[in-house]
């Protein structure tokens, strides 16, 4: 099996808890920005790499969310995954006691397919990469908040790297690579997630962009974040792709060292209230602009979707930050930090404490 300290073993037991009986269905706090969200999906394939963890699959194949400002809201809300896959993620993580489809319920705020809103090149881009395990649907609350507040948002699953996923046409492949058995497991997937990441980019701002609302995205504004190992992996993209400009680690621990070089570009490293030894080792070589927040009361999943919809469905996951707390926390720093360094706009939160976020704190693990 492969090393259990990239994932399984923080995932182990933060939905395992005995659920109370949920009530309502769950849902997503509304975003907090001006513009409607539109989304879509896109699926790509890279037909110059093979997949790295079933070689016979042929080509590394990927499915990708946008979400987006959009024009006005459109009929329908967007699911927030299939049935199967909210299955797949449950049993995953050993949930018991609520339905398998609880998750494939949860309200969203993002409307389908919607025309997208904006100028040529005027929109900036952020790709979120969820943790091992964990599909791209993890980060939806965030993704909505970011495309509320003007900017497009690529979340990516990388196949075969999380509890089950859906192509078109209703194929479904679940976690391959949980079952290899892989040296130095933690940098092949952050190495491998870092050309999945530049393929995408390839895919939406190159001259002939799979997406109609391509030509809107800035390519001189992309940040990226992620969330555990999605999070690892947003410096190995910024060291390997310079369009990267800015990047965001969400409790993530660092499988691979930054090098001796270092990295240059902002980077925020966003965490439970511990000191992850990884980010200790690398706080030197992070050269640039950069901050380090802890979140009092939170645990691994505060940084997803999970800790608030485990609640909602009666499962309590350890986290004392009550009802949509973890993810109003995360909107807001997150899209601080990104608009500080994308959109150049000063972000009082980031310079001092913010009465109105008492639970976050400046680190000093590395004091």
């Amino acid at each position: 099996m492969l090393n259990k300290a990239l994932g399984l073993a923080v995932l182990a037991g933060l939905l395992t808890a005995a659920p109370a009986h949920a009530v309502d269905p769950p849902h997503l706090p509304a975003p907090t920005g001006h513009h409607p969200v539109g989304t879509t999906s896109l699926y790509l394939e890279d037909e110059s790499r093979q997949d790295p963890w079933v070689p016979e699959a042929g080509a590394r194949e990927l499915m990708v969310s946008l979400w987006y400002p959009a024009t006005s809201r459109g009929a329908r809300r967007a699911p927030y995954m299939s049935p199967a896959e909210s299955e797949a993620v449950l049993r995953g993580t050993g949930v018991t006691g609520v339905p398998y489809d609880a998750l494939s319920r949860t309200r969203t705020n993002a409307y389908l397919d919607t025309t997208p809103s904006g100028g040529r090149h005027s929109l900036p881009l952020v790709v979120l990469s969820p943790g091992f395990t964990w599909p791209r649907s993890s980060l939806t609350a965030l993704a909505e908040e970011l495309a509320s507040r003007g900017y497009v948002v690529a979340g990516i699953d990388h196949t075969y790297e999380n509890f089950g996923m859906t192509f078109p046409g209703g194929r479904f492949v679940t976690c391959a690579a949980c079952e290899l058995d892989v040296d130095d497991f933690g940098t092949a997937a952050v190495e491998s997630r870092a050309k999945d990441v530049s393929f995408v980019l390839d895919e939406l701002t190159g001259p002939h962009p799979k997406w109609r609302g391509g030509t809107l995205i800035d390519p001189s504004r992309i940040a990226m974040a992620g969330s555990s190992l999605g999070g690892a992996s947003v410096a190995e993209t910024a060291l390997t792709d310079p369009r990267i400009r800015a990047g965001v680690n969400l409790d993530g621990t660092m499988f691979k060292p930054l090098p001796e070089s270092g990295l240059s570009r902002p980077f925020l490293f966003f965490s439970e209230d511990l000191c992850d030894p990884t980010w200790v080792r690398d706080w030197a070589h992070l050269t640039g602009p950069k901050q380090w927040l802890r979140i009092s009361g939170s645990v691994h999943a505060s940084f997803t979707d999970y800790d608030m919809l485990g609640r909602q469905i009666g499962v309590d996951l350890g986290s004392s930050l009550a009802g949509t707390r973890s993810v109003e926390i995360v909107r807001a720093y997150v899209a601080a930090f990104l608009d500080l360094h994308l959109r150049d706009r000063p972000q009082p939160p980031l310079a001092r404490p913010a009465a109105s976020y008492p639970e976050v704190s400046t680190s000093d693990c590395y004091s």
